[in-house]
């Protein structure tokens, strides 16, 4: 797409790089079915002559076909694509569209507006900067403007331009017009919105689009294109934010230069600075600023750049470089706003893979405080998070990292869940603050660790954990293995499954929340055994391969034997000595495994257990042979 300006004629260079210097604002529009919203997008487009070759046929053929009136319903047209996809049951997702003015360059995000598309919107609204609710003056304010205003302030978008369409179908009547404001203006207070212009507009006659309606004489504001021209973009306002880059990667194309690679998150930076790395809080000095042009005196929010440093200290992919003055946070447990949006509902407790700017990190919600119901703002109570579900959650890492409150900096204040198995994205999430607890609660040192208790116990610490369909026989076969280690002189301890139950876990059922929470009690109870230097014999159906890659990630390389006790499910039911099966078959017993919730069977085990196949006793001394092969016993 080219915009029609004489320079083109006259000197393409020019105009190329009069264009590549433009501004750019990222808005979103949103709003309620029929208010108009792919037709404002249609007069944005068509009005400031940025359209493809191809559309400007189409809409010629068209205002043949459909007379006076073509040229309005072309705008929805050249948009709606959106529409279209809803209608043929193709997908539901994002619709952009690119166009420009003498002034701006700017990326409109057209997001579906109904409840079950949040995690549309959330996609759609995560890089705005602006954006532009539609508002049709005949409804006023609905359940849906009040959900997306609240999406926008969650998001983070600080400007916020109402957009009071349709005031040619209440001839233009600024009655209606003062009414709506008011009634928003209440509402904007109680989310603490700030920066919010209200434009009456007409999209289907191009009132205050581009310039300033006849029909309003009223109205001494913005047209809505004079807002979108002036509002402040974020890179501007996080040029005067705190200095902060995350590291991409390390360069080091010989060994006398190592550069720390990266864009430019928040403030400004250049040679002379002083810095810190978070989250070991090594400090230096900023020496050069690279980029593939030339040094450059100094660098700014959205830049990519290389930096080279004073001083030789550790920083690695994921490390966050900050200013030292006002350094970035470091903490590994926080309360969050999350957006879930994967149809698997979320499990508190369960490990997700946690992706921060450039960082990568094990997480797990572990407490979900509410629930907000984004169409009442009221908070209710959740044990889990659904599709489109948002809530306030305790979220903890496996280590520190460098983080802002995403009020203060989205690129560092903001993360995406991401589900271990299937690399899925599960939710995005945005940061309030670091828990009390991470900045108090420390590591103590010990002087008597890991290494020296194998050596009194002539052993390697393991964990042999047995998972398989109940009456595979997981119980009896780990207590001949621990019964045969014994014997031969081994420190060792078994958790059962039912024996927990009865004490740690004593306090949970079996839905897939407290199946979760079981295993993830049981595996943190196994790493503290592993410690102490004795080899763990666990034996839970343990029915999800998350669960049992998270209790792996526990542990070091070499320390856990995954064992896959395999029978078929008639088998175990005919082996029913507990009487589960028949239950379940009756329905008096839910969430049974093998029955009515899945078992995920391991993909590449350890060892492979064909239990209907092979004895007790012969299980069990595969185990013990598979721990002699690799060295944990001595």
């Amino acid at each position: 797409m080219a915009h029609r300006d004489e320079l083109i004629a006259s000197d393409i260079d020019a105009y190329l790089k009069q264009h590549e210097h433009k501004s750019l604002l990222r808005f979103i529009t949103c709003g309620s079915v029929d208010d108009g919203k792919s037709t404002l997008i249609g007069r944005l487009l068509y009005d400031s002559k940025l359209l493809f070759e191809d559309h400007l046929a189409a809409m010629e053929a068209d205002s043949r076909k459909w007379g006076t009136q073509g040229e309005h319903i072309d705008f929805a047209l050249l948009v709606d694509g959106l529409a279209a996809e809803r209608e043929q049951g193709i997908t539901i997702d994002v619709a952009y569209r690119f166009f420009s003015t003498d002034r701006r360059k700017f990326i409109v995000a057209d997001t579906p507006g109904h409840e079950q598309y949040t995690r549309n919107m959330v996609t759609g609204a995560s890089t705005a900067d602006a954006a532009v609710l539609m508002v049709d003056a005949r409804k006023g304010i609905l359940t849906q403007t009040r959900r997306h205003s609240y999406l926008v302030n969650l998001l983070g978008i600080r400007h916020i331009c109402v957009a009071i369409n349709k005031m040619d179908l209440v001839e233009y009547d600024p009655r209606v017009f003062a009414k709506i404001v008011e009634d928003y203006e209440g509402f904007a207070r109680q989310l603490g919105l700030a920066n919010v212009t209200f434009i009456p507009v007409s999209a289907f006659r191009g009132d205050n689009i581009m310039k300033p309606s006849e029909h309003m004489s009223w109205y001494h504001g913005p047209t809505l294109m004079g807002y979108l021209e002036t509002v402040e973009v974020d890179d501007t306002r996080m040029q005067r934010a705190p200095f902060r880059m995350p590291v991409q990667w390390v360069n080091r194309p010989n060994l006398d230069f190592r550069g720390f690679a990266g864009t430019i998150a928040g403030g400004k930076v250049k040679p002379g600075d002083r810095i810190r790395v978070q989250p070991s809080g090594k400090e230096s000095t900023v020496q050069r600023i690279v980029t593939f042009d030339g040094d450059l005196p100094e660098a700014v929010a959205g830049q990519s750049v290389t930096l080279t440093l004073a001083d030789e200290i550790d920083i690695s992919r994921g490390d966050l470089i900050s200013g030292a003055e006002d350094a970035a946070g470091v903490a590994d447990q926080f309360e969050t706003t999350l957006v879930w949006m994967h149809d698997e509902p979320l499990l508190p407790g369960r490990s997700y893979l946690l992706k921060m700017g450039t960082r990568t990190v094990t997480a797990q919600v572990m407490h979900i405080k509410h629930q907000v119901n984004v169409n009442t703002l009221e908070h209710v109570a959740a044990t889990t998070l659904g599709l489109n579900a948002i809530g306030v959650v305790t979220l903890h890492l496996d280590r520190n990292v460098g983080f802002d409150a995403y009020g203060d900096n989205r690129d560092t204040g903001g993360y995406i869940l991401v589900d271990r198995m299937t690399n899925a994205t599960m939710g995005a999430g945005m940061i309030h603050f670091a828990l009390r607890r991470s900045q108090n609660i420390h590591m103590q040192h010990v002087d008597v660790d890991k290494a020296a208790r194998n050596r009194l116990n002539h052993q390697k610490a393991s964990v042999v954990w047995l998972t398989g369909l109940s009456g595979a026989g997981k119980s009896t076969v780990a207590n001949l293995v621990e019964k045969k280690l014994h014997a031969l002189g081994h420190r060792t301890y078994l958790l059962d499954g039912d024996n927990v139950r009865h004490g740690l876990n004593k306090d949970l059922g079996f839905t897939d929340q407290d199946r979760v929470e079981n295993i993830r009690r049981v595996a943190e109870v196994a790493k503290l055994m592993v410690d102490a230097g004795l080899i763990v014999l666990t034996s839970f159906i343990s029915p999800f391969r998350a669960e049992r890659a998270m209790a792996r990630s526990l542990l070091a390389p070499g320390e856990f034997y995954e064992v896959h006790a395999d029978v078929p499910l008639a088998i175990a039911e005919q082996r029913d000595v507990k009487g589960l099966y028949k239950k379940a078959r009756r329905g008096e017993l839910k969430n049974f495994t093998g029955i009515d919730s899945d078992y995920e069977a391991p993909e590449a085990p350890e060892l492979h257990l064909a239990t209907d196949q092979v004895s007790p006793e012969e299980a069990a001394d595969r185990i013990v042979a598979m721990l002699r092969e690799h060295g944990r016993l001595s």
